[in-house]
């Protein structure tokens, strides 16, 4: 490759993705990418931030500066930081859902809304259809990039039609190659022990998504007629796939091959390779075959390096073959296909005239694909991005009135849910921040504890899976199937102290087995749940307890927003809304909007909950009886200077008497934290968000003593608020009340910036 091929005005590029020696197609990329440039124009800087998916990362070059945490959000931010201080001209990204954190690689949009240069992006994933949360993730990705690159005219296509953006944004910039000579596949066989013989080959990360069985599957017709074929497939199998299958892929290859005679015609060369030894496989190789199952594939660097060094390609119809291998640069069979495979192989093998002119073209094809060519065409954009970018600020700081830079949450820290979190699930109670295990464990602490994991998991948390899947096996263990009930309290030595537990409990299991219904995307946690849910749901509408109809009816919206069509879910739903309905237009006057003649505990879940049920039932009376008794309680929790007072719990609020001022507890501020959130989601109005602000910052000191209830030291959250100081006790109830209200507060922030992101999109539109 030339080196020094021209000068740039941009001095120092960051490059963000994964990079070898990680094992996958985006780090060779990145890395191939970044080098390339780094080449090309000697008087720029390339600096690399890679994506770690281990806690011990990778051993890298000295290009890379700065090392991403694949699940956790906060190293996002601080890149962000560290690329906006160090005189970075532009960052180039390299966007797959998969590599980043967050739920469709959301976490990225952290890093991208902070940065104050330039982006150029390149997407090495375009879905024609999306589900919500890659759509929301992949348009805030273009929203927030100057330029977009794609790698084939039908991701540019799709950018347009399905993410609307405008074609001047896109560039085309084809998937970058070595640059090899065109040689006789003769010449390297011998390095690999198969002279003499005629060479299929496939190479790539294996997963079970390559297809490899079809090819393995039509050698007995091809060896047949030709006995001197092998079939060559080269690479290591996933990472990720080794980390949740294992070699049970690869495994099953070698058996077919066994139970179809051929196990002498197959070599599987089970490494990570070099990009030298690379080029020498596909060298070697007669036919190439990509024999993919998923048409949904926008671009194939194992393609792209084939066809550029000039091989015969016979490959299933995926998107990005459709047009690599056009004009007769190579030949399409359908997938699945072993006959038609057999076919188009036999075919090739006995025409050797046609298979070297497919060659010859396919090599032409290539040459504007090296990675000399590719770097310009990079740089290209990368000037474009520069010169487009319309006030553009230096790296430096932004200086932001107080009203437009909202206080910033605090971080997570999980420390003392750990502690409190053992092999069964997590404990009742704790002295000081010791847990306490004379108390046990409950169903009603379980449920809150799974819901709060899920939120992790939405949040892109790495240690979500081992605590959710605890929490849930607790919640499993606590459901007798002779009643249809959950059991609530358990001793530490596992005795079940009742077979009936409150009715609370059992509305709370529910409200987190929704939960986990609706966001989770571990299919063997659905099952549970599914099965649970199904079994328990029946059993609310004996209840008595207005509460936990509210607890179940939040689990059942959350619930109905993927199994809208549950006839049983419906039914029970209209009927526990249309009760707290009654309650309310029972007890209301226009001085006590209320649902009963006292305010307790966790007293927000009860608009909460008609809210939800106003919005998906739909009923207008319940939504303005839900908004109305909000907007009555968030007043009766206002002190005269403004911040968050709850109900005390040391007598509470009975009507016509004098309210309690203590003890005040956590569980009261999340459930207005959740119950805000919720109707600012609804009504679109900014004081709710701020209302659930308020409720929030009591834990941080903004109360009655200006006292913190958050122990930053430990993670945990304390008991309560007594009159002369906290209650030091630092219980699951508490801290899971804190932890679910930082979380959600999380949740809608990220959600608000990825709308706000879309509405510049619009209007630039």
């Amino acid at each position: 490759m030339k080196t020094g091929v021209t000068n740039s005005k941009i001095s120092r590029i960051a490059f963000i993705g994964n990079y070898l020696p990680r094992q996958c197609g985006i780090a060779t990329f990145t890395t191939d990418l970044c080098e390339a440039v780094a080449s090309a124009y000697t008087e720029t800087t390339c600096i690399a931030l890679p994506v770690n998916d281990i806690e011990d990362g990778y051993a890298y070059p000295t290009r890379v500066r700065f090392e991403l945490i694949e699940k956790d959000i906060h190293s996002y931010a601080r890149a962000a930081d560290f690329l906006n201080i160090n005189n970075v001209d532009l960052v180039c990204l390299q966007f797959e859902y998969g590599i980043f954190g967050g739920k469709s690689g959301s976490h990225i949009l952290t890093l991208l809304r902070d940065l104050r240069m330039p982006i150029v992006t390149t997407l090495h994933t375009i879905l024609d259809s999306p589900n919500p949360d890659q759509r929301m993730v992949l348009e805030e990705v273009a929203a927030l990039s100057d330029r977009l690159v794609v790698m084939s005219e039908r991701g540019s296509e799709f950018l347009q039609k399905v993410y609307h953006v405008l074609p001047e944004k896109i560039d085309l910039i084809p998937h970058g190659i070595p640059d090899v000579a065109f040689v006789d596949p003769s010449f390297n066989k011998d390095k690999f022990g198969v002279e003499g013989k005629t060479v299929l080959l496939s190479f790539g990360l294996l997963s079970s998504s390559k297809g490899i069985e079809t090819v393995i599957s039509a050698l007995p017709e091809i060896v047949a007629r030709y006995p001197d074929v092998v079939y060559i497939v080269v690479g290591a199998t996933h990472p990720h796939v080794i980390q949740h299958e294992g070699e049970t892929y690869r495994l099953s290859l070698q058996w077919l091959a066994q139970q179809r005679g051929v196990e002498s015609h197959v070599i599987f060369y089970n490494r990570f390779v070099s990009l030298e030894e690379l080029v020498e496989f596909i060298g070697s190789a007669d036919i190439y075959i990509t024999p993919y199952l998923n048409e949904a594939q926008i671009v194939s660097g194992t393609l792209a390096y084939t066809v550029g060094a000039g091989k015969a390609v016979i490959s299933t119809p995926y998107w990005y073959a459709q047009e690599m291998l056009a004009d007769k640069r190579g030949v399409l069979v359908p997938f699945r296909d072993p006959a038609a495979l057999a076919e188009q192989v036999i075919n090739l093998l006995g025409n050797e005239a046609e298979r070297h002119a497919m060659r010859k073209r396919a090599y032409l094809f290539g040459r504007t694909m090296i990675w000399s060519e590719v770097a310009k065409r990079y740089m290209e954009s990368f000037e474009r991005a520069r010169a487009e970018r319309r006030n553009y600020i230096p790296p430096g700081f932004t200086a932001k009135a107080l009203d437009k830079y909202p206080n910033e949450l605090p971080p997570l820290k999980m420390d003392h849910l750990r502690a409190m979190t053992d092999e069964t699930g997590i404990l009742q109670h704790a002295l000081f921040a010791v847990p306490n295990y004379s108390h046990g464990y409950t169903t009603d602490d379980n449920a809150r504890a799974l819901l709060v994991s899920i939120h992790l998991d939405e949040l892109g948390n790495s240690e979500s899976y081992g605590l959710a899947s605890r929490y849930l096996a607790f919640l499993g263990f606590a459901f007798n199937t002779q009643n249809k009930r959950f059991r609530n309290v358990m001793d530490y030595q596992r005795n079940w102290l009742e077979d009936t537990g409150s009715d609370d409990s059992h509305g709370r299991a529910l409200w987190a087995l929704g939960t986990v219904l609706s966001h989770s995307t571990t299919p063997s946690f659905n099952s549970m749940a599914g099965w649970l849910f199904e079994q328990a749901l029946p059993s609310i509408l004996v209840t008595t307890s207005p509460r936990a109809w509210a607890f179940a009816l939040i689990g059942i919206s959350e619930y109905s927003q993927k199994y809208s069509g549950d006839r049983m879910a419906n039914q029970v739903r209209v009927e526990l809304a249309g009760r707290l309905l009654k309650l309310y237009q029972t007890h209301r006057s226009d001085d006590w909007r209320w649902f009963e003649r006292s305010l307790t505990y966790c007293n927000a879940v009860l608009p909460h909950a008609l809210l939800i049920c106003g919005k998906s039932i739909p009923n207008t009376a319940m939504a303005e009886a839900g908004l109305e008794s909000l907007y009555w309680l968030a007043g009766l929790h206002r002190a005269d200077n403004g911040h968050f007072v709850p109900i005390g719990s040391n007598g509470f609020y009975e009507f016509g008497n004098e309210r309690a001022r203590f003890d005040q507890q956590p569980v009261e501020s999340q459930a207005m934290v959740s119950a805000c959130l919720e109707a600012f989601r609804i009504t679109g109005d900014r004081h709710w968000n701020k209302e659930a602000r308020l409720a929030f910052e009591w834990f941080l000191g903004r109360n009655d003593l200006k006292l913190p209830l958050y122990d930053a030291t430990t993670g945990g959250c304390r008991d309560g608020l007594h009159p002369d100081r906290p209650n030091e006790n630092q219980g699951a109830e508490s801290t899971l009340a804190f932890l679910q209200s930082l979380l959600e507060l999380r949740l809608a922030e990220q959600a608000h910036l990825s709308m706000e992101a879309l509405l510049k999109r619009t209007v630039n539109i």
